[in-house]
């Protein structure tokens, strides 16, 4: 991996972190259209650099993940699904990292659903705010999120999915969504870096400050961006690019 590649990273972890396309998907299909070899440094780049992405949520929204304490007790319970999953399966959801294949087919079929339920769902006149969000309601978009341990179901789409069904407003559940990445993220990528951080040598730190980087700038515009289209728009344009890219990845690459 070089510094270009780094940038190039950084940018496609920024712009698809927030959105329901996958941002660990597109990282393994860009990393395998660059022809970066599939090195333990490269699984944990792909990891540390969702961090930046964080980072910038973490800078937009401090008010409401350090002093509002209803919604870090909605994020607690919605975060236990997630942690349970990665503990118990760590092993094998690293080694899903290893096969384009299984990005293609969650990219896919996550595209179907998405736009199986926007024609198909008839959107109701009042739909709930953040501020009426059980704790059931949390703990059941938490089992959505984790089920985004397989790269290229995407996080985000899963939770704002989950939210979605339980009748949330769209920018509701996208706040929540991008609330609910940060301890994720945080825990994802802590336990990946004390597993692996002695693999690392002093040249593989300035590659990792470039992407952590470029993901956070890239990311404040994108969740700038995605907060004002969904006030307009449905997902369903998130579904059919989900499936036009496995379809061009499958052929073209695989």
């Amino acid at each position: 991996m070089n510094f270009l590649d780094a940038v190039i990273l950084g940018i496609v972890e920024g712009v698809t972190e927030f959105f329901p396309i996958s941002s660990t998907g597109h990282l393994i299909l860009v990393s395998e259209l660059l022809g970066l070899p599939e090195t333990e440094f490269l699984k944990t780049f792909q990891i540390v650099i969702q961090l930046g992405a964080i980072l910038a949520i973490v800078v937009l929204y401090w008010r409401k993940l350090f002093f509002d304490q209803a919604m870090i007790k909605r994020i607690i319970v919605a975060l236990i699904p997630a942690l349970g999953v990665g503990f118990l399966f760590y092993q094998f959801i690293r080694s899903l990292f290893e096969s384009p294949l299984v990005v293609v087919v969650a990219l896919f079929v996550g595209g179907v659903i998405l736009v199986l339920y926007e024609l198909f769902h008839k959107e109701k006149e009042a739909r709930a705010d953040l501020e009426s969000m059980t704790y059931r309601a949390a703990f059941f978009i938490g089992l959505f999120q984790a089920l985004s341990v397989v790269p290229g179901v995407s996080r985000a789409g899963a939770t704002i999915l989950g939210g979605l069904l339980l009748g949330f407003k769209r920018t509701a559940i996208v706040e929540f969504s991008f609330l609910l990445a940060v301890p994720t993220m945080v825990a994802a990528t802590s336990l990946d870096l004390f597993k692996h951080a002695s693999l690392f040598s002093g040249s593989d730190f300035p590659l990792l400050f470039v992407g952590f980087a470029t993901a956070f700038f890239v990311a404040i515009t994108a969740v700038k961006f995605l907060l004002r289209y969904v006030e307009t728009h449905t997902f369903l344009a998130f579904g059919i690019y989900r499936i036009v890219v496995a379809g061009l990845f499958f052929v073209f690459v695989l």
